[in-house]
């Protein structure tokens, strides 16, 4: 390999002439170049920046993968740039693992056909989870990954060059310095055997330090320039991240907005599921399992008690004829459709408002529900109460 020892020596000396003037600088003992009030408000606002979009990088990270693991491993990837295996979500496995569980219990029974359902919408959550988190990664991450590793690198770069362009500059200001006071004292104190050579070797050398304190000024000015406007454009980048939170934002709501339809269309298909099977309790996936008439019929008024294997019309009757202290009566609306299970309960009809009430010893998951002349229990969990 072919090297070059006068170049490396020359830099080497560069090197240690600014190791010492940066010390000195540190020390007191030598003066330091300030440099403009707003090249300084400009670096200042700069490292804020790439502090702060660290910060927000990796806790974004954070939120969109918990898993340290498969954060390493998206590293890894990445660095290699090779393409990340395609991975199921949580979502997606839950719902695979109750299909498949389906499939053994027997899509047919009441437990089958219910993690089928559950397991289909598990499978839609977790792929609107995906379609987040590809979002996400593209109009978010990959943004704040570029500045910092792109943008940011060439600004450190240029103020790296700076900092070595002002230590030059001030090294320059010293030798002159020297040289001025060297030539003062020849002045002050003539040596008669010896004035013209020695004036004449230091006036050179005051005339060769001014001549480099020009040059390290006019490198140092077109580098402080060239630095200003790599700061100035961190303006831009703050816009520029500024859209990409925006889309973040939206691609979040998105996703939510999905998790809360599908849920609601969850909730609707295992009511409508538990009334077509016909089992009751099949429905305490959505609401509690419904109480006995007997509860709210209550001892008749010849102070018998109504059984609850009395026929429907006795049980209406005794329902409707018996008071009940009544508690905070206000008016309600109703989300989805409920088809009562017994006599004791009050269908419901979407977006219809009905007069909701409590009595003293309650299921507090049930309210007494009024409609005209109808009266009976309904589930809290089909109501929207109204102030």
């Amino acid at each position: 390999m072919d090297f070059n020892v006068k170049k490396l020596a020359s830099d080497a000396g560069v090197f240690f002439t600014r190791a010492v003037q940066f010390t000195e600088e540190k020390l007191g003992q030598a003066e330091k170049t300030e440099l403009d009030p707003h090249l300084e408000n400009l670096i200042t606002r700069a490292d804020g920046t790439k502090n702060w979009t660290e910060k927000i990088l990796r806790q974004t990270e954070v939120l969109l993968q918990p898993n340290p693991s498969a954060r390493i491993g998206e590293f890894i990837y990445d660095k290699l740039d090779k393409k990340l295996p395609s991975r199921m979500t949580n979502a997606e496995l839950l719902g695979q693992y109750m299909l498949d569980a389906a499939k053994e219990f027997g899509p047919g029974t009441p437990y089958g056909s219910t993690l089928i359902i559950v397991g289909e919408y598990q499978v839609r959550l977790g792929g609107a989870e995906r379609e987040f988190l590809q979002t996400s990664a593209a109009t978010f991450l990959t943004p704040l990954r570029n500045f910092l590793e792109g943008d940011w690198r060439t600004i450190s770069k240029e103020r790296r060059l700076l900092e070595n362009r002002r230590l030059d500059l001030d090294i320059c200001k010293a030798r002159l310095k020297k040289a001025k006071q060297a030539e003062a004292k020849a002045a002050a104190a003539p040596d008669f055997q010896e004035t013209r050579p020695r004036n004449y070797v230091l006036s050179a050398s005051a005339s060769a330090a001014e001549h480099e304190l020009r040059v390290a000024q006019t490198e140092f000015d077109r580098q402080a320039e060239v630095t200003r406007l790599l700061l100035e454009g961190i303006s831009s980048t703050h816009l520029n991240h500024l859209r990409c939170l925006q889309d973040f934002a939206e691609a979040q709501a998105t996703y939510y907005a999905q998790c809360h339809h599908y849920m609601l269309e969850l909730r609707k298909e295992l009511s409508r599921h538990a009334n077509a099977i016909g089992t009751p309790n099949s429905s305490a996936t959505v609401c509690p399992s419904p109480v006995s008439s007997a509860f709210l019929s209550g001892p008749s008024s010849s102070g018998a008690t109504v059984s609850t294997s009395s026929s429907q019309k006795p049980s209406t009757l005794a329902m409707e004829q018996t008071p009940f202290p009544v508690t905070g009566t206000r008016k309600a609306k109703v989300l989805y459709d409920y088809d009562a299970h017994d006599v004791s309960e009050l269908s419901l009809l979407a977006d219809e408002l009905i007069t909701v009430y409590t009595v003293p010893g309650m299921d507090p998951d049930w309210l007494i529900g009024e409609r005209g002349n109808e009266k009976g229990k309904v589930p809290v969990t089909y109501l929207e109460l109204l102030s």
